[in-house]
């Protein structure tokens, strides 16, 4: 027998997602090569791995033997990898981080200081709405995740980095009130502090999107004004591509703030990383985001 550990994963990648396509794309494979290596890996074996039910690919009984198999050798190998490093005197082990979708403007700069200067940590870094950040902060799949407002129902401890401003934003320097306002969905926090803001929704236009990110371009094309978060539009309101209006009641200020279950016993590696952000963070905000303050 003679299977290499990438077919392991693409073995694992494929019986997670019950699909070849959904794996591939996992993995920033093309089909074609992944079809191949998972066809390169049955092959190995004279009992099937899968059995086809409609459009997935579903575990055989001896596949689910060889699931189990597959995921303690791949464990191994992270050890194993992880072993060499620490007898080289380097801090080593995975770090996973969670973030709400606007936080990709915030929490790479509170990264890239400690990740270079430990080359034997392996981060994940999965940016996600807020209701996908919660669920893997619960499921315990994250060490930590990067929220502006502190979730409901869930005991956390806390590392606050900066402030999170959000401001009335548009187009243009003066505002068409009969254009709609433009939403995020249902259980973001921008969301919640553009409801807060705008009580009386029920009498207003309005269109729901499903990112910031979107919300600002359509902001830019003039399809309506929004609440957004200033830490994702620096640039555009430098080019002058959106414009602050001036609203009684705004900024609204929340605050950016690393959080963790608490009474949850962190690895070295979160430990490390944690005492990093605590000593670092003052510095962080002088260098990458002191122009926060400029805007009141």
């Amino acid at each position: 027998m003679n299977f290499t550990i990438h077919q392991l994963s693409i073995f694992l990648e494929v019986s997670k997602h019950q699909n070849i396509t959904r794996a591939a794309e996992s993995m920033f494979m093309t089909q074609p090569a992944l079809s191949i290596q998972l066809k390169n890996f049955q092959n190995q074996f004279e009992i099937n791995l899968f059995e086809k039910a409609g459009r997935k690919l579903l575990l055989t009984d001896f596949g689910m033997s060889i699931a189990v198999i597959a995921e303690n050798i791949l464990k191994e190998s992270e050890a194993l990898k992880y072993k060499t490093k620490e007898y080289e005197g380097l801090l080593t082990g995975k770090l996973n981080i969670a973030s709400a979708s606007t936080g990709k403007y915030v929490i790479p700069f509170y990264l890239s200081g400690f990740i270079n200067s430990h080359p034997g940590i392996d981060l994940k870094l999965n940016v996600s709405n807020k209701t996908e950040v919660i669920k893997n902060l619960q499921n315990k799949t994250v060490d930590f995740a990067l929220v502006s407002v502190v979730p409901d129902g869930i005991d956390t401890e806390e590392e606050i980095l900066l402030d999170n401003k959000l401001f009335l934003v548009n187009s243009s320097t003066t505002l068409d009130r009969r254009k709609p306002i433009l939403y995020r969905e249902q259980g973001s926090a921008t969301r919640k502090a553009t409801d807060s803001y705008f009580k009386d929704t029920a009498k207003r236009k309005s269109m729901e999107l499903t990112s910031n990110e979107a919300v600002k371009q359509s902001v830019i094309a003039n399809l309506g004004y929004s609440i957004i978060p200033l830490i994702g539009i620096k640039n555009q309101l430098e080019n002058e591509e959106l414009h602050i209006i001036p609203s009684k009641g705004l900024p609204i200020i929340t605050h950016w703030r690393l959080i963790w279950l608490k009474g949850r016993r962190l690895s070295p590696v979160a430990e490390a990383y944690l005492t990093f952000v605590r000593e670092e963070k003052k510095n962080i905000f002088e260098r990458s985001f002191k122009w926060i303050e400029s805007y009141e």
